[in-house]
């Protein structure tokens, strides 16, 4: 199974919890898609965007489930990360967890 993953704040999570859809992220709707990383994009990506943000989380899923409105497209520095044209159905999502801070004011990540 390949899996994605997408950090957002807890609040957004809770919000598609009580429709059981996620539209994305105010940045995501700004770009016409949900942005989400590979387990070997995620930890630059949480460095990168979501430094000293509290309350986040990892959302992982099955990317399989996504379809053909899944796109493989450059991004940072030419690497294809994978985007969703629509929204997340979290019937998609295999689990949530916690992203604690780190001393450096960096999302913690688990590890595999």
């Amino acid at each position: 199974m390949a899996v994605i993953f997408k950090i957002m704040p807890a609040a957004l999570w809770r919000a598609a919890e009580s429709t059981g859809v996620f539209h994305g992220s105010e940045h995501d709707s700004r770009d016409g898609f949900i942005h989400f990383s590979t387990a070997a994009q995620v930890a630059e990506t949480a460095a990168k965007h979501f430094a000293g943000q509290r309350d986040l989380l990892l959302v992982h899923v099955d990317a399989a489930k996504l379809g053909d409105r899944l796109k493989w497209e450059p991004s940072r520095d030419g690497a294809l990360f994978p985007h969703l044209y629509g929204p997340l159905d979290l019937s998609a999502v295999i689990r949530c967890e916690a992203l604690p801070l780190g001393p450096d004011g960096v999302p913690l990540l688990p590890l595999p």
